[in-house]
């Protein structure tokens, strides 16, 4: 019941306060004269306590020592308290001062002065300390209430504890803290124990424990799972902190306490990427993103507008998805130019458009067609978006002088076995044998009739740089948030085979690589991203509805659906083939990949553009298995094609 108790109404507080410091004041006579009431002057005492209430009124009046819930008391209130007693204290002392400077008796002795000081201030924040741990005992005083570790006693933890003290709908106890940092274990905060981590899983042996708050934000990866596969191993269920930037008025609310989400507990290591090399080269430059409404491209713009360009040309042909980009983008970066072009990388005359009137000096080209299983049943689509698109961009990056074109691939092109895959593997072919066919050839290039001599080729300086990297999270149609949605929904989760793995990697972290590679890129390389372990889409699964709260198989049912027309049991970033070259950056690598004659490489795709435009779907896959030969599709309609195509002429490819 005394959790529905209204709160005190200043007034009171106000009055409270005077009464504590007029007992003070008597309490301090007493002491001065050791409790001998018959040496006390009453006269004088009953002036003086007149005077102090006067004077304290008008301190309290202006401090606003009042305006606090007392239950709530903070550091805060008792600053305020603290200098409301030395302004009504130090007063009277510079009025002793001023009267033996003036041979004159002081109005009160000092000594009375400075025990009225240490009463008074102790007073004050003792009765405000007992109600607030009153509040509290009785808030904590229930039979079913859960018991709670928190992870991390740093400044967020405290603030959680805080939380779980104040808010009177949380039905939590806090029963110690556990930290990484052996300086702070066995060490106590508000009576609280601190654990170190190593420890957690006796301490929940030992105790009854129901939930884990995650505090920290800079745990490291491999930390934070282990401690949440205790907690799932246990029953325990685990709770996060959003990021102190998130906190509403920088204050942490109950309401912001959080399931932790699987994401987390995919995430690596924080990525170092070299931000001045990549600030050097965009600032005050003109930036095309294709694909910008998508998520890979969206989070390029976010990162590309942190380095100060003088243009970031936002392309896509979905109108409210960029419309949205661009409306956040005006609300959180003022300083930048963004600008909005409509287009479909596919109409080469709109495209056309977009470099005469912008003339961008680096093109991020991460526009394409992404579904494996849509593409399979759509060739001539996936062709026409992620050959035709891409060969556009690369020729007019060259005919209107774009100092770096980074095109983003995908691991589905090493050795693919569906349409998305191969489509992605010729325009990487392209690409790359374009920048060679400037940059080493003796011949004359031709491309969309437009030639251009070896002599002239001194002229051109465009560098073509790849990218490959494999899943990335929160991507629009990944595997996690159908999962989600089914588990929502009560499941089942269908996953398409029980063996199927995956490479996972954040949107952020996969954007910063991007620019990283992009910037150390010199021309004609494929970079390749270091992934991490694969992942079992299974236990993937099962982690899930675990930190859902839920058991797999009883509360949630897992089915197989089997492999979808094209899909692979596991992913490759290298095809037999290739192999690596170390750079400057850990996580990044150079593939050392078959290099392709760019003029027959070019009348192949040729070719294959003109089947996909007329449609013609079983044409275009055949053609596609000649120029990529380790295109071998798997469970599609396709796979009698393999055996009916022949090895493609060996010109092709360059030894």
């Amino acid at each position: 019941m005394f959790n529905h108790i209204n709160i005190v109404p200043r007034w009171i507080i106000f009055c409270l306060d005077l009464f504590v410091c007029a007992f003070s004041l008597c309490f301090a006579y007493f002491l001065k004269f050791n409790f001998n009431i018959g040496e006390i002057n009453s006269n004088e005492l009953s002036r003086n306590i007149l005077v102090f209430s006067v004077l304290n009124s008008l301190v309290f009046l202006v401090v606003k020592t009042y305006a606090g819930i007392i239950r709530y008391t903070s550091a805060q209130d008792s600053f305020r308290i603290l200098f409301s007693v030395l302004i009504s204290n130090g007063l009277f002392v510079i009025v002793n001062l001023v009267l033996v400077s003036l041979h004159k008796e002081p109005y009160i002795s000092n000594v009375i002065l400075v025990i009225n000081g240490l009463t008074g201030f102790l007073m004050l924040i003792t009765y405000r300390v007992m109600v607030k741990y009153f509040f509290m005992y009785v808030k904590n005083f229930k039979i079913d209430r859960q018991r709670v570790i928190i992870y991390g006693a740093g400044e967020a933890g405290i603030a959680a504890k805080r939380t779980l003290d104040h808010d009177n709908k949380i039905n939590m106890v806090l029963g110690a803290f556990i930290d990484d940092d052996d300086r702070k274990s066995s060490k106590s905060i508000d009576g609280i124990k601190i654990f170190h981590t190593r420890d957690f899983t006796s301490l929940v042996l030992q105790e009854k424990v129901d939930s884990l708050i995650i505090a920290s934000q800079n745990i490291p990866p491999d930390s934070k799972n282990k401690i949440v596969d205790i907690c799932l191993e246990h029953g325990i269920k685990v709770l996060t902190l959003p990021p102190v930037r998130s906190w509403i008025n920088g204050q942490l609310s109950s309401k912001q306490l959080q399931n932790i989400k699987i994401e987390d507990l995919l995430e690596r290591e924080p990525i170092q990427i070299h931000n001045e090399i990549i600030s050097e080269q965009l600032r005050g430059k003109r930036v095309l993103v294709t694909g910008a409404a998508g998520s890979i491209g969206s989070e390029i713009v976010r990162q590309i507008s942190q380095f100060s360009p003088q243009m970031i040309i936002l392309n896509d042909q979905s109108e409210t998805p960029l419309h949205e980009l661009h409306l956040e983008l005006q609300e959180n970066h003022f300083h930048n130019n963004f600008h909005c072009f409509i287009g479909d990388v596919r109409d080469r005359f709109r495209m056309e458009l977009l470099f005469q009137t912008f003339k961008p000096h680096y093109v991020y080209h991460a526009a394409a067609y992404k579904h494996v299983p849509m593409m399979e049943h759509n060739p001539g689509e996936a062709v026409r978006t992620n050959v035709m698109g891409t060969k556009t961009l690369a020729d007019l990056s060259i005919k209107y002088g774009v100092h770096k074109f980074v095109m983003i691939s995908t691991d589905k092109a090493v050795n693919p076995t569906n349409v998305m895959g191969a489509s992605k593997r010729i325009a990487e072919i392209y690409v790359q044998s374009l920048f060679n066919s400037y940059k080493f050839k003796e011949q004359t290039v031709y491309t969309n009739g437009l030639s251009y001599l070896n002599e002239n080729r001194s002229n051109v300086n465009t560098l073509f740089i790849t990218t490959r990297f494999g899943n990335v999270l929160g991507s629009s149609g990944s595997v996690i948030p159908r999962f989600k949605a089914q588990i929502e929904r009560g499941g089942p989760i269908t996953v398409t085979h029980p063996d199927i793995t995956r490479y996972f990697m954040t949107i952020p972290e996969a954007c910063r690589l991007v620019l990283e590679a992009g910037s150390m890129g010199e021309g004609g390389e494929i970079f390749i991203f270091d992934m991490g372990k694969s992942v079992k889409i299974i236990e993937l699964a099962k982690k899930m509805i675990r930190l859902s709260g839920l058991v797999p198989h009883q509360d949630i049912a897992i089915e197989f659906s089997g492999l979808r027309p094209g899909e692979k049991l596991y992913e490759e970033l290298l095809n037999d083939l290739e192999n690596t070259m170390p750079t400057h950056h850990e996580k990044i690598m150079v593939a050392q990949v078959r290099e392709y004659h760019f003029q027959t490489i070019s009348k192949h795709i040729s070719e294959l553009i003109k089947l996909s435009c007329e449609y013609k779907d079983r044409q275009v896959v055949v053609k596609m298995k000649e120029i990529v030969p380790e295109f071998k599709s798997n469970n599609s309609i396709y796979e009698e094609l393999d055996i009916l195509v022949e090895l493609p002429d060996k010109s092709i490819s360059q030894p």
